[in-house]
């Protein structure tokens, strides 16, 4: 992928430049050279916590600073810092900190300080890790979708299949696939589907989409869930997309694709579904 670590050192670059302003997810992501569909979920499972997280927690870091070192008033601090109201900022500000914006300003007060990231490049011994190119032709899934905000994507997710398995939604989809698809960089489509029959009458409260044809990096996981899966999305992310010079990453969305049984054992297999094109 192009420049991976400038890339990466550009986007925390225009989030630190903008703090005290504006931050635009897309202008994000066009930093690092990817969409802020994968700029999202790639900074996830490299940093731990999301973009949000990261900006908030760098903007209450900095808002201490200076109410603890200037005569700014709470209100001004507020707005300089992304808050929309001084009771809004007065939440945030306390339960990162641990004390109110105005005791923030008492000589001794004990605050909390967020650093900015930094990329350092680590030479570790190589790891495997298994995958394989395959042309798709295009075909359709069925399923029960929702849309979930990209910021809390990954607590709401398995609230989701949850709920879907819950219901009795099984017995209509019993969830080979599990389908990101980005909506407008801040929320996604999620769907919980199965190949669709096209003689089947799809049911209420269920609907069909199109996968179009193209390339897929295609990765086995093998082990339980969600264990498996999370260990090799982070090697995609960590270790084969920054040194893969063949593809770069192509749709906005991805695939999640699990087999039988439906409880999780040491000899399940699934599949994370990467699309790709050429470079």
């Amino acid at each position: 992928m192009k420049g991976w670590n400038e890339g990466i050192t550009n986007a925390i670059a225009y989030i630190e430049e903008n703090l005290t302003g504006d931050i635009d997810i897309n202008k994000i992501a066009e930093k690092a050279y990817v969409s802020s569909f994968y700029f999202q979920k790639i900074f996830h499972v490299l940093c731990g916590f999301t973009v949000g997280e990261y900006i908030r927690n760098r903007r209450l870091s900095l808002a201490a600073q200076e109410l603890c070192s200037t005569p700014i008033k709470v209100i001004d601090a507020a707005l300089k810092y992304g808050y929309d109201s001084p009771d809004s900022f007065a939440r945030a500000f306390t339960k990162f900190h641990g004390i109110s914006p105005s005791a923030a300003r008492k000589q001794g007060s004990k605050l909390n300080s967020f650093a900015p990231l930094k990329i350092k490049l680590i030479l570790e011994g190589s790891t495997m890790l298994e995958y394989k190119i395959v042309e798709k032709s295009q075909f359709t899934v069925m399923g029960k979708s929702r849309k979930i905000k990209t910021e809390t994507a990954y607590s709401e997710i398995p609230m989701f299949w949850q709920e879907h398995m819950k219901s009795g939604g099984s017995r209509v989809v019993c969830g080979m696939y599990g389908i990101c698809m980005d909506n407008d960089g801040k929320n996604l489509d999620y769907l919980i589907a199965d190949n669709y029959i096209p003689w089947n009458e799809v049911p209420e409260g269920y609907e069909t989409k199109v996968i179009p044809a193209g390339t897929w990096a295609i990765f086995p996981c093998h082990g339980a869930l969600p264990k498996a899966l999370q260990d090799v999305n982070t090697k995609i992310w960590s270790e084969w997309m920054p040194s893969c010079r063949a593809y770069k990453l192509a749709g906005n969305y991805n695939i999640e694709m699990y087999t039988p049984p439906c409880e999780s054992t040491e000899d399940d297999y699934n599949e994370i579904w990467i699309p790709v094109e050429k470079v």
